[in-house]
């Protein structure tokens, strides 16, 4: 799939989030159950180019295998054809990504074809909404080498007793820090196809509530893992919860620290303390 075969599915993402709009029949998002539904692409043949683009922009050595987030960007697609769809309860655009994990089962050759898999499943009751997973599985030659769960948050009436979601060990700030360019947002969107107006200008995000534009989550987890890379396992899995937005142009700073058999690490504001990212791996 092109990156710009995404801009229509963009373009009905972000139709519920307009006013009027949003009310008309087959733009509006009312609630209710998640369709039961699988896409898939198969054969999906690797772009060394892209993936090296990739590499430079999340701080990934350039190997002969793909960085561990990057086959999140080969699903991108599916997940929001899934969430565009007009039986989807939610609008993508105002939901929010509040924790993903990662596991890669080995690690994936640029020469592989693979095939992807998504779906949408386990609508629950959170204290600030709704959420639900979506989830994906990549498979070379009918073996599992790659699955994910991003965990999304539709705000709304909420359910106080509900668990509010992973709990991660401490890793505080241990000296580095990343100084962040205001077109890091249109960067990475050029790289993963994820156009959500909130990363791309002050004045798209602003609509949007947002004082800036902010940074996405997906690239502020890839950046962790490249600064882990060469601590981490062939077999791994990689969680993290999403905190407060990073704002662009910014500076972050980052941390990390060896707990049993894991590493924690964290992002969060160097002057205040903030926390952005909470995170951890384990071995498989």
């Amino acid at each position: 799939m092109a990156w710009a075969d995404l801009l229509p599915t963009t373009v009905r993402a972000a139709l519920p989030a307009v006013p009027v709009v949003s009310l008309l029949p087959g733009v509006r998002k009312s609630g209710g159950p998640l369709p039961e539904r699988t896409l898939e692409r198969h054969d999906v043949a690797l772009d060394p180019g892209h993936v090296a683009r990739y590499a430079d922009l999340c701080g990934f050595p350039r190997k002969d295998v793909l960085p561990l987030p990057y086959p999140h960007l080969l699903a991108f697609g599916l997940h929001m054809e899934i969430m565009t769809a007009g039986d989807f309860p939610f609008p993508a655009i105002g939901t929010v990504h509040l924790e993903n994990s990662i596991t890669q089962h080995r690690p994936i050759a640029l020469t592989e074809a693979l095939q992807v898999t998504a779906y949408a499943e386990n609508l629950r009751p959170h204290p600030k909404g709704q959420v639900f997973d979506m989830v994906t599985r990549v498979h070379s030659r009918a073996e599992p080498v790659w699955e994910e769960t991003s965990t999304f948050l539709r705000r709304g009436a909420g359910q106080d007793d509900a668990p509010a979601g992973t709990a991660f060990p401490a890793a505080p700030a241990t000296g580095t820090t990343w100084r962040l360019p205001g077109d890091l947002g249109r960067r990475y969107a050029s790289v993963s196809g994820d156009h959500n107006p909130i990363h791309l200008y002050p004045l798209t995000a602003k609509a949007l509530g947002f004082p800036r534009q902010i940074a996405h989550g997906m690239w502020s987890m890839a950046r962790c893992v490249g600064a882990l890379e060469n601590r981490l396992p062939a077999e791994v899995t990689v969680a993290v919860a999403f905190k407060k937005p990073i704002l662009l142009p910014g500076t972050i700073a980052f941390g990390s620290r060896r707990v049993d058999d894991r590493w924690a690490f964290s992002l969060s504001s160097p002057s205040t303390g903030a926390p952005h990212l909470a995170g951890s791996t384990s071995a498989r």
